[in-house]
């Protein structure tokens, strides 16, 4: 079963016909997929949210060369991570650490069934 990471998703990622089944899971839970292994599914100019994400929870995942085309099969599932609070970066490539402390992330579990 693959697990993909990203931070967002798109109906054209799934089946046509398919349940989707969405749980929150805490910064831990999240990690513990993580550590399972995923399939990345970023774009590379997030790196500064990637960066933010290893920073602030110790998670490290590879950013792709190139952001992937994502089919998510049956049996499959995506793990998002969402981020509020973080300003945009202009003329700039890196959050500072208070603006990485003061941001809410939040992960979820999108499991694809039949």
């Amino acid at each position: 079963m693959k697990t993909y990471f990203g931070f967002g998703i798109a109906p054209s990622m799934f089946p046509a016909n398919c349940s989707i089944r969405k749980e929150e899971l805490t910064p831990e839970a999240a990690k513990a997929v993580v550590a399972e292994g995923i399939v990345p599914c970023l774009n590379p100019s997030h790196k500064a949210s990637i960066d933010a994400l290893q920073s602030r929870f110790g998670i490290f995942v590879e950013i792709p060369t190139k952001a992937p085309v994502v089919l998510v099969a049956i049996g499959e599932r995506v793990l998002v991570m969402g981020v509020m609070g973080l300003p945009r970066l202009e003329g700039r490539h890196e959050y500072t650490e208070a603006e990485v402390v003061g941001a809410k992330f939040t992960f979820s579990l999108w499991t694809v069934s039949a």
